[in-house]
């Protein structure tokens, strides 16, 4: 991997956490009020989560770029979705 695409890979999860965590907290608003504990277990699901969300994002893009928004959006929810379980304790 060259250096460019090191840094495209970071920007890529960089913006991919941000939206999962900003999505996650407008869908699951009892993350305001979950203990420290409780937050720090669902951002570690959702990091969990993010590699494969990340791997199956570059493989959707590259099968079809034009519908890059909603395969990143299906990434987010993918990570949201690990967060709420644990919030809910599903």
């Amino acid at each position: 991997m060259t250096p460019t695409q090191a840094s495209n890979l970071e920007t890529l999860g960089n913006k991919l956490g941000t939206a999962a965590l900003t999505t996650l907290i407008r869908l699951c608003p009892e993350i305001r009020t979950a203990s420290d504990e409780l937050r720090e277990a669902a951002c570690t699901a959702m990091r969990a989560k993010s590699r494969q969300a990340i791997d199956e994002l570059l493989d959707d893009g590259k099968a079809c770029p034009w519908m890059a928004e909603t395969i990143f959006a299906s990434a987010v929810m993918t990570l949201v979705n690990a967060g709420i379980k644990v919030l809910r304790g599903n």
